[in-house]
């Protein structure tokens, strides 16, 4: 039976979400404080559709390299402690995660989601084959800088082909015919690890296309409308403020990032997110410049670069130390710097224009997708820096669990009580 569902976000989870609830028949509505979509987290991310790489960060090496992260001020994860109780709650949390087990246990759950999110992707380009995002199908290389890293990631192999993953260890030489743009680093890198069925694309552009179809759905859009706060209606359910209008729903989807923290807690539901603050260039390549065509992870600088048409994507860090999406002049100028080192002569760095979003972390880095106490509000939150890999995936389950159909994959460990 259709039913009439808000969206909350228009981002790219909360644009997924509204896709697969469309396609279920649901009348859709969603509601964007912004002017547009995707003009928060999902803009001007990473760019890689990381399918085989979602790892989260908390594992157990991480504890024994936080000292030297913490003091060094060019370090891909910087930690400024402040006067904020879920920070430090999402830190203990975090440092409790940081075992074999767990990370072991959310990387076998989150293949599941990233695969079928992966089988989502060609299933919407047959069908939206207009969706134009720079998509590209040419997979991804992780360099290794030393030989202790790179031994280890070798060791992952066979864990990770158990799992489903399509990898191959190359060496030096291996990587430079794969990437040329490499040739310049060959005497400072060890190897690579190359998986094939790595894709790229830029989230904006993505997130303005399925808008577009979207609407050709009859989806409903209110951009510049703020949800203030949330409270209980009649029995067991939850309304939407909007100034002093109350929007009632069959079905409420909370897709709003990290600033569902505080939207949620206008009903007393607490839910251990904390933005982890990263950047971004995008810089224009020049005709004839040497530039990367397949995504490549810098691993000992945490880096990522993924090639969007006439423009390379540079991405990276990790800032716990706030809410507040402002750059940071001296972490924009170490990105900047290390990726004129990586690839000179690849693009305009001069040119590059900076960003900075908030991704929206769970201290176990599973996302949450799942009812919460309230019969017609449901979560679909802290994806951290996998929003785009796993935005089809999340919002397919969200479609499932809205119809009462039972879940295409297992949704066991990304409930709220599993945080």
């Amino acid at each position: 039976m259709a039913k009439h569902v808000v969206v909350l976000g228009a981002g790219v989870v909360g644009l997924t979400t509204a896709w697969y609830l469309r396609a279920d028949g649901h009348q859709v509505t969603v509601i964007e404080r912004n002017d547009d979509v995707a003009s928060e987290t999902s803009f001007a991310n990473g760019g890689q559709l990381s399918y085989s790489y979602v790892a989260p960060l908390a594992g157990p090496g991480v504890l024994s390299k936080l000292p030297k992260w913490l003091l060094k001020r060019d370090s891909p994860i910087h930690f400024r402690p402040g006067v904020d109780l879920q920070q430090w709650n999402w830190v203990m949390r975090f440092v409790r995660a940081c075992t074999h087990r767990q990370s072991e246990e959310s990387t076998r759950r989150l293949l599941s989601l990233s695969f079928f999110s992966r089988d989502l992707m060609d299933e919407l380009l047959a069908r939206e084959p207009d969706l134009n995002f720079d998509h590209a199908n040419a997979g991804k290389l992780v360099v290794h800088r030393t030989g202790a890293s790179f031994d280890a990631a070798r060791r992952l192999l066979d864990y990770q082909r158990s799992l489903g993953c399509e990898q191959e260890a190359l060496d030096v030489d291996a990587c430079v015919a794969r990437e040329p743009a490499l040739a310049h680093l060959a005497d400072r890198l060890r190897g690579g690890i190359f998986t094939s069925g790595e894709d790229s694309g830029d989230c904006y552009r993505f997130c303005v296309g399925l808008m577009r179809s979207l609407r050709k759905r009859s989806v409903a859009f209110r951009f510049g409308t703020t949800v203030t706060r949330l409270r209980r209606s009649f029995g067991r359910r939850a309304v939407a403020l909007v100034g002093n209008e109350d929007i009632d729903a069959d079905h409420i989807v909370i897709a709003t990032g990290a600033s569902s923290v505080p939207l949620l807690g206008t009903l007393g539901i607490r839910v251990p997110l904390y933005p982890l603050k990263g950047y971004s260039l995008t810089a224009p390549i020049d005709a004839g410049a040497v530039a990367p065509r397949i995504s490549i992870t810098d691993y000992e600088r945490k880096m990522v670069y993924a090639r969007l048409g006439d423009r390379l994507r540079i991405a990276g860090m990790a800032d716990i130390n706030g809410r507040r999406a402002d750059l940071n002049p001296r972490r924009v100028a170490t990105l900047r710097a290390a990726a004129a080192a990586m690839f000179p002569g690849a693009a305009d760095f001069d040119r590059a224009v900076a960003w900075c979003g908030l991704r929206p972390a769970t201290p176990k880095g599973l996302p949450i997708i799942d009812r919460t106490s309230f019969d017609n509000l449901w979560l679909n939150i802290g994806h951290g820096a996998l929003g785009f890999t796993l935005a089809l995936a999340s919002g397919r389950l969200i479609g499932d669990l809205v119809s009462s159909r039972r879940p295409a994959v297992s949704i066991g460990g990304f409930g709220l009580a599993d945080t």
